[in-house]
Formats: structure tokens, sequence, C-alpha cells
């Protein structure tokens, strides 16, 4: 489409582009239908996932910065956490070095709902994985880190400039 593909790497890096985009929008379609399912939204999933990343690097995320991760303010995550606990989707845990800090989980209820309905993903995910040596994983995940980080790092500049959501006048 808009990149050259003049020469092998070309088509390659052209290609590469193209399967990232259908990639993410495949992702967001086959997390659109679990968030269906379960009467989630958008927000909703993008929290449990911050949850269950934040737990996978054994660093469980506190309100105040999923708030942040997601970009809404302190009224909206209480809110989002109150319906997602509700919900079985997570729970609020104290910190055990700082009881004034919550944490929040992932809920057993929340954790079997997931792996119930991604656990074919990871079948098919791990099936894919098993076709590559050792060494071609290692250069995959140098280039799928870098890319991640890559549109991180532009989501965060795009953030930053949206402009501010017009205030209603109170007078």
């Amino acid at each position: 489409m808009y990149r050259r593909r003049d020469t092998r790497r070309d088509l390659l890096i052209a290609e590469i582009t193209a399967e990232l985009r259908r990639y993410g929008v495949d992702a967001q379609h086959v997390g659109h239908a679990f968030a269906g399912q379960h009467g989630l939204n958008v927000t909703d999933l993008q929290a449990l996932i911050a949850v269950m990343d934040a737990e996978l690097a054994d660093a469980p995320i506190t309100p105040g910065r999923l708030g942040e991760h997601l970009g809404i303010s302190s009224g909206s995550v209480t809110a989002l956490i109150d319906r997602l606990e509700r919900g079985g989707h997570i729970r609020r845990d104290r910190d055990p070095t700082d009881r004034r800090k919550i944490l929040l989980r992932y809920a057993d209820r929340g954790a079997a709902l997931a792996m119930d309905f991604f656990r074919p993903l990871g079948e098919r995910t791990d099936r894919v994985m098993g076709g590559f040596r050792d060494d071609e994983l290692e250069v995959v995940y140098r280039f799928i880190s870098a890319m991640g980080a890559s549109l991180r790092e532009h989501r965060d500049t795009v953030r930053g400039a949206r402009p501010e959501s017009p205030r209603r006048r109170t007078d």
C-alpha cells in the first residue's frame, strides 16, 4: 500500500507490517467476543488485561496505577473496579507490607472464565511456536518486544497530544 515493495526486504517489511495490523485487529475481535460473552466493555477488558499483566510480572497493580494506565479519572476507576469486583472478575487485596495500599488481583471466577475462553487460543499458539527453533523464537521475541515498545511509545505520544475535552459551562 504505502510501503515500497521494490526489494525483498521492502516486501518483507510491508508484509510484516500488514500481518501485525491484521493480528491486532483479530486480537481485538477475540477480546471483544470475550467481553461480549461476559457483559464487559472495552475498558473493562483493558483493565482485566492490565491486572493480569501486573500479576504475571509479580507486581500487582494499584487502583491509581490502573487509572493512569487506562487514562481515566479516579472516580471512573473506582466505578470500574466496583463493577469488575461485583462480576467476580477481580478482587481487592490489602498490600501485606502497607495495609493502606490496595492491590488488584484476578478473582478465581474471573480467572476461570478467562482460562475457559482463551485455552483453545493458547493451544493454537503453542502449536505455532512448536514449529520454531529456540534461536528463531529468540529473534521473534526481540522483534515483538521492540515493536510493542515502539507502539506504546507512539500511544503515549498520541495520548499526550489529545486536546482536552470541552468542559460544560456552569454559569
